[in-house]
């Protein structure tokens, strides 16, 4: 049996994964959101051989994550922009921030999400957009969304009433 592509299936998760859930890639976008923009800055700080930060650099592009801009014609050169798809992965690695930060980190934390007024150290929690309550697992479930499949509102369905 020939296995449907991640990006092909009807999965959020797995199409998110297909696109951006290779190490590369994520690490990538978190030198975006610390500022970085020019091949030679991402090679530099990643450690990355050429070939393969551009091929990842390309993907990213493709994928709508990042914006290639020229910024000089001789020799040309690009800059990597990050796109509103790409801003909007942002709580994404935030939550990993947070999950490394709390599992990952025994000699304490490298990197914090700070307010910027205050300084203060800030702790990123997924809360509902609409009532501003956070998700928990005691109030909240996976739910099948209008464009499930019958196999996957049954699926769903066994969760819920966990």
């Amino acid at each position: 049996m020939q296995r449907k592509p991640l990006g092909e299936t009807p999965c959020p998760i797995a199409r998110t994964a297909a696109r951006v859930a290779d190490s590369w890639s994520v690490l990538i976008l978190r030198e975006a959101f610390y500022g970085v923009t020019r091949f030679d800055e991402f090679q530099q700080n990643l450690d990355i051989a050429p070939n393969m930060l551009t091929r990842r650099l390309n993907s990213l592009v493709e994928e709508g994550m990042l914006q290639r801009r020229q910024y000089c014609d001789r020799p040309p050169r690009s800059e990597y922009i990050l796109t509103e798809r790409g801003r909007d992965f942002r709580p994404v690695l935030l939550a990993m921030l947070a999950w490394g930060n709390k599992h990952l980190a025994p000699e304490g934390e490298s990197v914090q999400l700070a307010d910027r007024r205050t300084g203060a150290r800030v702790e990123p929690v997924l809360v509902d957009a609409t009532s501003g309550r956070r998700i928990t697992e005691a109030e909240h479930h996976l739910a099948p969304g209008p464009a499930a499949s019958e196999r996957l509102r049954r699926r769903l369905g066994r969760s819920a009433e966990a």
